[in-house]
């Protein structure tokens, strides 16, 4: 069974998770980046910063998976608050 950390309620199933998508920077100034942001995502291979939600809490956070192997290493309120994933 997979599990994820939520860095407000601790270790649970990852079923109780919602993906959010990875965190993504534009200019929302230029209308060919936010047209690339909306519609292209990048999927490459490694270490990625993603956004998740824990449904039950209702608690979006931040967590770094590597996409190849899907190990994830951390997690953390966007906020800073971080919690070592076990």
């Amino acid at each position: 069974m997979k599990r994820l950390t939520c860095p407000m309620n601790g270790v649970r199933d990852i079923s109780e998770f919602q993906y959010l998508g990875p965190v993504r920077r534009t200019r929302p100034d230029d209308a060919d980046a936010v047209t690339r942001h909306l519609f292209y995502i990048e999927n490459p291979v490694g270490p990625m910063i993603e956004w998740w939600r824990h449904r039950p809490s209702n608690t979006v956070f931040l967590a770094e998976r590597h996409t190849g192997t899907d190990e994830i290493f951390r997690t953390w309120l966007p906020d800073g608050s971080e919690q070592q994933n076990d």
